[in-house]
This record gives structure tokens, C-alpha cells and sequence, in this order.
């Protein structure tokens, strides 16, 4: 049974200062592009990610309905989200999109025995088919894209689910204003000194406060529920309504 855990203000504070400290440490670095950061990091990885949300991963599964057959997973790394999903649902078929060739690689070698199909790309570039999957699921990798991004693959999931489809997304949130525009103030640093391309993503986190992420998901159409939280650790659920059109349209 996971355990919600709440930030008091005195630990907000406390983490403030210390996030404040590392990012003057990292202002003289260069920003890494987002698929060689983590190529680079590919051994380490899973043991890194593990042992930040380990239980998260073994319970992921436990807030999907019965009876799902179609997943959409977004940035889908080496897939350790989909060994619960696959132990839950072992004849579950699920896309897993990422930009890292080295991951994906990883991840159709764990699930070959499974219905797994993985797609190389953008996920916000790369299209979804309309009404096409009973759910979907991002986990750990929307923080590292601004507001604008993000809304815009909302609308795109809303429009992939099949109606009284549902989103499930666990994620970094911001634990206030402050550190949201600490964070995008940073990328804003980052590219303006940074010698890539405008179009390729940099590794830099721009979480956004729970409200600012639940705001955007709501405009995409969703209605959305927190269903935990640990610290900067959140889990949403998105569903999509059995009615056609978003929010303000004429169904």
C-alpha cells in the first residue's frame, strides 16, 4: 500500500535552498541533448531510477482497470513500468515511444516474448492513432518539457484514447512557484548559451506546480484526479469522457 507524503513548509524551505545551491553549481556546465543524456547514463540507468521510485514501478499496475488491451506509453525508456503492466495484463499490446534508440533497444530485449512495439521518435511529433488505445501512461518524463509542450501532448493523448479511456502520468511536480520559475528561468539560461539547435530538446527539468499540471489536462478535456503523492512524486489520473469534444464543445 503506497503511503502519501506531504511536504511540510519547514522541508519546502529547506529543499529551496538546497535546489538553489545545485543549480549555481550547474550554471557553468554545458546543457546535454536529451537522447545522448541518456545513452550516456543507459548502465546506470535502471538503478538509478529504481531506487527513486522503486515501489512506484511495482505498483503502477494496480491503478489500471480490469480488462485493458491497448496501452500508449510515453517515453517509455528501457520500460520498467511495463513489468508490472505485463504481470497484471500479460497479453496487454502496448506502444512504447522514446527518442532513445539505446533504450528501446534495451526495452524490446526484455519484453520479446511480449505483444511490445517500439517507435523511435518525438512523442510530440509523432502522431497517435485517433481513439486508438484504452489507456495511456508516462512516467517520470513530461518534466522535462515547459508548459507549452505539455499541453500539447495532452490534447494529443486525449484524442488517442477511446472514449472512457484514461491517462495515468507519474511525475515530478514543482513544489511551488518559486522552484517552476527557477526551473524554466534555468532553460532559459541553458538554451540561450547553448550551441544546439532551438528544436533539440535539452536535458534541463521544468516541472510545473500540481495545479499549473492539472490545469493543462483539464484544458485538454480530462477530468483529473491526484491519486498519490510523496514528496515531489505525483500520481495523476486522467480520464477522458465517454462524450465526444473538449471541454466547451458540443458533444
Amino acid at each position: 500500500m503506497l503511503k502519501n507524503k506531504i511536504r511540510t513548509r519547514s522541508e519546502i524551505e529547506t529543499y529551496l535552498r538546497e535546489l538553489k545551491e545545485w543549480i549555481a553549481g550547474e550554471e557553468e556546465k554545458e546543457a546535454e541533448e536529451m537522447a545522448a543524456f541518456f545513452a550516456r547514463r543507459l548502465a546506470h540507468y535502471e538503478d538509478v531510477h529504481l531506487g527513486n521510485w522503486g515501489e512506484l514501478y511495482g505498483h503502477i499496475a494496480d491503478f489500471f482497470d480490469d480488462g485493458l488491451e491497448t496501452l500508449l506509453d510515453i517515453g517509455c525508456g528501457t520500460g520498467l513500468e511495463l513489468e508490472a503492466v505485463y504481470r497484471r495484463f500479460p497479453e496487454v499490446r502496448v506502444t512504447g515511444i522514446d527518442l532513445s534508440p539505446d533504450m528501446l533497444a534495451r526495452a524490446r530485449e526484455k519484453y520479446a516474448d511480449k505483444s511490445f512495439r517500439a517507435v523511435e521518435a518525438d512523442y510530440f511529433l509523432c502522431p497517435f492513432p485517433a481513439g486508438g488505445f484504452d489507456a495511456a501512461l508516462s512516467f517520470e518524463t513530461l518534466h522535462h518539457f515547459p508548459g507549452e509542450k505539455k499541453g500539447k501532448i495532452y490534447e494529443k493523448l486525449f484524442d488517442a484514447l477511446k472514449p472512457g479511456g484514461y491517462y495515468i502520468e507519474c511525475d515530478y511536480v514543482a513544489c511551488c512557484q518559486e522552484e517552476e520559475d527557477l526551473c524554466r528561468e534555468r532553460l532559459a539560461r541553458a538554451r540561450a548559451k547553448s550551441a544546439l539547435p532551438e528544436d533539440v530538446f535539452l536535458h534541463i527539468d521544468t516541472p510545473l506546480t500540481l495545479e499549473h499540471q492539472t490545469e493543462l489536462m483539464e484544458r485538454a478535456g480530462f477530468r483529473v484526479r491526484v491519486l498519490h503523492q510523496n514528496g515531489g512524486t505525483v500520481l495523476f489520473r486522467a480520464d477522458k469522457a465517454d462524450v465526444h469534444g473538449r471541454e466547451g464543445d458540443i458533444a
